[in-house]
């Protein structure tokens, strides 16, 4: 008859009940490049919906103008497929043992961007035409237009806890926004909207691997987090929803 090692036991009950991310997974070395994917997290930010009137609003080409910062960030080329570098796994040493990348950044954020509008109650669209180009069509009442300033995700491995290892995610996003009216060419409003998204919260992880655990397994999706809140967070900014319905009041 088989028996099973008291240390293989508790391995495998380990994995099966799933107490500590990355536990049993991440027993093996990790492969140097990770590829995730980021999405916007539909209606994950809550209080804007439905809040602006429903105008034709369209959203162009995001630009991309990321800053790197961090000694990790150092090498932030793309990969050999041209996809970006968006991130960083750290040992307990702070050293780099995992490269991220992850999809184009330019249309994950304007399909975000036009997402978020949707929540909000207005008509949105996306377009690839220049800023002049959108500014001279007649049937908008407003162009959108971001500018990716940050973009960043940091998974290090914490203190060895009672059922394995464990590990904490910390995601930066900023974009700048400028909205316009058509045809002219000065920003009728514009602003920096900002997230950071940890998992677990710092201020629990480090006191101790019991205090919390992750709720997200994959970097990219702490990073996704952080990216709907800023480009949400937009919409749900007063000065905007007040200029917006000052600006319908004034013209219906």
């Amino acid at each position: 008859m088989w028996t099973i090692g008291s240390g293989a036991l508790r391995t495998a009950t380990l994995c099966g009940l799933g107490f500590a991310i990355g536990a049993c997974s991440t027993m093996a070395n990790l492969p140097p490049v990770s590829q995730q994917t980021l999405e916007y997290y539909t209606r994950q930010v809550k209080g804007y919906q439905n809040s602006y009137p429903p105008r034709r609003i369209v959203v162009i080409a995001t630009v991309d103008a990321r800053e790197f910062k961090e000694a990790d960030a150092v090498d932030h080329a793309p990969d050999a497929q041209g996809n970006p570098r968006i991130g960083v796994v750290l040992d307990r040493g702070h050293q780099p043992i995992q490269s991220v990348y992850g999809q184009p950044l330019g249309p994950v954020v304007q399909d975000a961007f036009a997402k978020a509008a949707e929540e909000a109650g207005m008509v949105s669209f996306v377009s690839n035409e220049s800023l002049d180009t959108a500014l001279k069509q007649t049937n908008l009442d407003y162009v959108l237009q971001g500018t990716l300033t940050r973009c960043w995700v940091r998974k290090q491995r914490g203190p060895d806890g009672p059922y394995g290892l464990t590990w904490a995610t910390s995601a930066d996003f900023i974009v700048q926004v400028a909205l316009y009216k058509p045809p002219f060419h000065t920003p009728f409003w514009h602003g920096t909207s900002a997230s950071t998204y940890d998992d677990p919260p710092l201020s629990n992880f480090f006191s101790g691997p019991d205090d919390d655990t992750s709720i997200y397994d994959e970097p990219g999706q702490v990073l996704s987090v952080a990216l709907t809140r800023a480009v949400a967070g937009t919409f749900r900014r007063p000065d905007l929803r007040a200029l917006v319905l000052d600006d319908i009041a004034l013209h219906h």
